[in-house]
């Protein structure tokens, strides 16, 4: 026991000593996928795991993802396409649809910490999925096509965005172009990192022939540096895709913020500040050390 002791206190005795800048180049993208459908209304998912394999992406942001669903032939969309691109993949659904559900995804070369997924506003009902890596946390919406409803959503996403000490960043089609109110409105507080001077390569709807941009990619943090890009895909879904270089830096801490059922937390003995035991599954917001893989987790 004296020793298990000794090793929890040299563990958070490394909460204050290990913090250092830390740069990282991150390859960002968003991408409306129409259920798989082209511009032919043929679903395809292949042609889509094809643009996003192409563009070799850290995470990416979909929207309008089927789970389950009869038009899109009962097939999980978001697990299909991160088998095909080898990313994991994380569905948040919005709505229940023809036997499955609606919604939105994000495909990650990381496995999530943790995972949220917020209802927002609208005349269809919307959702906000967040995933919380090692050293950011990335969100993905598809915003209402009501402009009431896209601004009454913008509240709820700016205080997700504020309750992080990581960078975070957000991404989706928001059904809003960006001379509109609720884009003038999110450069408040956020950086879109998408090109917004008005032409062909940086409009990204209708693929076949685009001639708006309404998918985004923003950051509500400092960026040293972006490479935007709209891809030139015409056919695989009726949006074409955004992908973003940014490179930025952050404090890295060594402290992981899990919740409670993440592959972190799994097969794991969980000791508090005391070096007492407690109980895997039915922690209170505080900091732990888990003894298997001598990681430092706050639950919030």
């Amino acid at each position: 026991m004296k020793r298990l002791t000794l090793i929890l206190f040299c563990l958070f005795a490394g909460l204050i000593a290990y913090s250092q800048n830390d740069t990282i180049l991150i390859k960002m993208m968003t991408y409306n996928i129409r259920h798989g459908a082209g511009m032919d209304d043929v679903v395809d998912l292949d042609r889509q795991a094809a643009v996003i394999q192409n563009a070799l992406p850290d995470v990416v942001g979909l929207q309008e993802v089927d789970s389950v669903v009869k038009r899109s032939g009962y097939i999980p969309e978001a697990a299909i396409l991160g088998n095909k691109v080898g990313m994991h993949a994380t569905f948040g659904p919005a709505i229940p649809l023809t036997g499955g559900k609606y919604g939105v995804a994000i495909l990650s070369k990381e496995v999530p910490l943790s995972v949220r997924n917020i209802p927002l506003p609208g005349e269809e009902k919307r959702t906000l999925l967040v995933c919380e890596f090692e050293r950011y946390v990335f969100a993905t919406t598809h915003l209402d096509l009501n402009d009431s409803c896209r601004t009454a959503s913008l509240p709820i996403i700016l205080e997700e965005a504020a309750r992080w000490e990581k960078p975070f960043f957000i991404c989706g089609d928001w059904n809003a172009e960006p001379s509109s109110t609720l884009i003038k409105t999110i450069k408040k507080s956020f950086n879109i990192l998408n090109n917004l001077i008005s032409n062909s390569a940086n409009y990204t709807f209708p693929a076949n022939n685009p001639k708006s941009i309404i998918d985004y990619i923003a950051s509500s943090n400092r960026v040293v540096s972006r490479k935007p890009k709209v891809i030139n895909e015409p056919n695989a879904s009726d949006h074409r895709p955004v992908v973003v270089d940014v490179k930025f830096e952050v404090i890295a801490t060594g402290i992981h913020s899990p919740s409670a059922n993440s592959e972190l937390m799994q097969d794991e003995e969980v000791y508090d500040l005391t070096g007492k035991k407690v109980e895997n599954g039915r922690l209170t917001p505080g900091l732990y050390i888990l003894k298997k893989s001598k990681k430092k987790v706050v639950i919030r």
